[in-house]
């Protein structure tokens, strides 16, 4: 069994109602469990515009390689209605494999940690909550990594 991950977010239809649901459908995955589950975010599109997001972190506990957990992935954004048709476009839901244990991996296809994590208050906010003293391979201690970005609006929902 592997620790993942996942990044959730969207900022189309009821994004924190998706969110909940996407938790739930995480929980059925083949080869895996949802351990736990960050409070939901609010956050400004970061190089994009439209409306705000809902972002949480799902902590994972699974036997899938990470490209199929990936896959899967994918296919769960698939049958909420996920559409690419720009890069930074609004989302009805967007899935990112943040972590996999401490793997690092670079393929076309995926990359591992997630390339722009410590780049996003989004994800590391969550994140932390799930795992305070979490340290990121090839950035160290996420934690500092997060004060650094106090210039990225976010805001916990009640």
């Amino acid at each position: 069994m592997a620790l993942a991950y996942v990044g959730l977010g969207a900022n189309l239809g009821d994004a924190a109602g998706t969110l909940r649901q996407v938790l739930d459908e995480l929980g059925r995955l083949a080869g895996g469990r949802v351990l736990a589950a960050s409070a939901l975010y609010r956050s400004a599109p970061v190089l994009a515009a439209g409306a705000d997001f809902i972002n949480a972190v799902a902590a994972v506990e699974t036997t899938l390689a990470p490209q199929q957990l990936l896959q899967q992935l994918q296919a769960i954004e698939h049958r909420h209605g996920r559409q690419r048709p720009y890069t930074n476009a609004p989302r009805s839901l967007d899935l990112d494999l943040l972590l996999y244990g401490q793997l690092e991996l670079n393929t076309p296809a995926l990359t591992l940690p997630h390339p722009r994590l410590h780049e996003r208050a989004f994800v590391l906010a969550p994140l932390l909550e799930l795992a305070p003293a979490l340290v990121l391979p090839g950035h160290g201690p996420a934690a500092p990594l997060l004060e650094r970005l106090a210039h990225q609006r976010i805001a916990k929902l009640a």
